[in-house]
């Protein structure tokens, strides 16, 4: 018989190897079940993706055969998704992603960190951005896909928490953050774009902890989308080369980008009132659902002057331009923009990322008409297109990658970098505070008056 301490070291042995057995099983069961929410959330934005070309594509046909409806559709549209908004989903209006940031600043809030990203919540903003886009609201669908995919992740968190799985170990914020930036992976198609945007506009200002299956998450959100649809730029695969004193341009576009993006972003922040009449503003305030449809005849009007290009993400004109193909509408850059802060003006659920890439593509486009065609139409267009969602959002190195990425452009890294860097500093002297983290501020505040009140009254019941 061996001796007993052959025997101790035997059974030490023994525990040793069952105790790393269950951690190894642990962290597998818990690696599947991330990648389970990375597979609904990808799911979801594919689905979404879908919504959304079939909704702008029923909207090309009707004003290819009655642009004129516009008055009667975009009035009554816009006011009835308005109305909508208010009564069934309030907080799914506008992008998605201020309602994600102003979530996770709530930690240790539950019930009111849970009510900025619910799947009821959700389950409305699919539809309702389905309906703006079909009336012809210059509107996009990936900021409203990063609050479909955090509602998606911590509703599947919660589910096994409530099990005793290991996702038990998982902190609201670090499933929020995941499916926020999965949504953002997967609906353009651009993983490492995902994983950025979680580290600079996600991270900024919050406590997350950076675990390596969160960032594993997000990309598994990205490359399922690219295993399903194809590693296919959503804009095409750019074919320019830089220009002769390149630096010279990028300082051009990034300066002109930047004023006009910093301008775009206050304006967003402050709100339709901004540009009414003192004695307006209590009315338009007291009345945004006729708010909405004064607007919708704004944007009618503007939609029926350009054929109307200035509907939906404006993805065919951004496609076109980037190709160095003629697009044949002055001032197409500018009417953009306006049409674009007039949608999110309207109060409707609808993003602005794909407008803003737009935006910047028709401005790289003016610029290039001002040179006399003299250089690469494309190369402008591109920088354009980075500098003005950097001073939108001033995400400079989001805005750089997610351009590369949706453009194929990878030898262009730099020079996108720079530009949207240019950008964002030019930005910051029309709006010191980035439009993202502002509107984040106005939601986390309601959401906590209103949990407030809901409390108050459970306990006077």
């Amino acid at each position: 018989m061996p001796p007993a301490s052959s025997t101790r070291r035997l059974r030490l042995k023994l525990r040793r190897q069952l105790r790393h057995a269950r951690r190894l099983s642990r962290k597998s069961v818990q690696l599947g079940l991330v990648l389970g929410g990375a597979a609904l959330v990808a799911l979801a934005s594919l689905a979404f993706a879908r919504l959304a070309d079939i909704a702008l594509e029923w909207n090309a046909l009707w004003v290819a055969r009655a642009g004129w409806a516009a008055f009667i559709v975009m009035p009554l549209g816009l006011a009835a998704i308005r109305w909508l908004t208010l009564r069934y989903a309030s907080y799914a209006a506008g992008s998605g992603i201020p309602q994600v940031i102003g979530a996770l600043t709530l930690q240790g809030r539950p019930t009111a960190q849970g009510g900025l990203v619910t799947l009821a919540h959700a389950l409305w903003k699919i539809p309702l951005t389905f309906a703006g886009m079909l009336v012809g609201a210059s509107i996009g669908r990936e900021g409203p896909s990063v609050q479909v995919g955090a509602a998606v992740m911590l509703a599947w968190g919660r589910f096994w928490k409530r099990r005793q799985l290991p996702l038990q170990g998982f902190h609201n914020n670090e499933l929020i953050a995941a499916g926020a930036a999965g949504g953002l992976a997967a609906a353009f198609n651009a993983p490492l774009a995902g994983v950025i945007f979680a580290i600079e506009e996600l991270g900024r200002g919050t406590a997350l902890r950076w675990q390596r299956l969160v960032l594993i998450g997000v990309l598994a959100c990205g490359f399922m989308v690219v295993a399903v649809s194809g590693n296919n730029p959503y804009f095409g695969t750019f074919g320019g080369a830089p220009l002769h004193s390149m630096l010279g341009w990028v300082l051009l576009c990034g300066v002109i980008n930047g004023a006009l993006g910093g301008a775009f972003a206050r304006l967003l922040g402050k709100g339709v009132t901004v540009v009414a009449p003192l004695q307006w503003r209590g009315w338009m305030r007291a009345h945004p659902v006729l708010t909405a449809a004064v607007i919708g005849l704004v944007l009618a009007a503007i939609g029926f002057a350009t054929h109307g290009v200035v509907y939906g993400t404006g993805y065919g004109a951004a496609a076109a331009l980037l190709s160095g193909q003629p697009f044949g509408h002055d001032g197409f850059g500018l009417l953009k923009w306006l049409a674009t802060l007039l949608s999110y003006w309207a109060g409707i659920p609808g993003g602005i990322f794909t407008p803003a890439l737009t935006t910047g593509a028709g401005i790289g486009q003016e610029i290039w008409a001002w040179t006399g065609g003299l250089v690469d139409q494309r190369v402008l267009v591109l920088v354009s297109m980075a500098g003005f969602l950097a001073a939108a959002t001033q995400a400079p190195l989001t805005a750089a990658v997610v351009v590369m990425e949706m453009t194929g452009s990878q030898p262009m890294l730099f020079w996108l970098i720079a530009a949207a860097l240019v950008s964002s500093v030019v930005s910051r002297q029309f709006s010191p505070h980035a439009f993202y983290h502002m509107a984040a501020g106005r939601f986390r505040r309601q959401i906590l008056v209103d949990t407030g009140r809901a409390q108050k009254s459970a306990v006077a019941a």
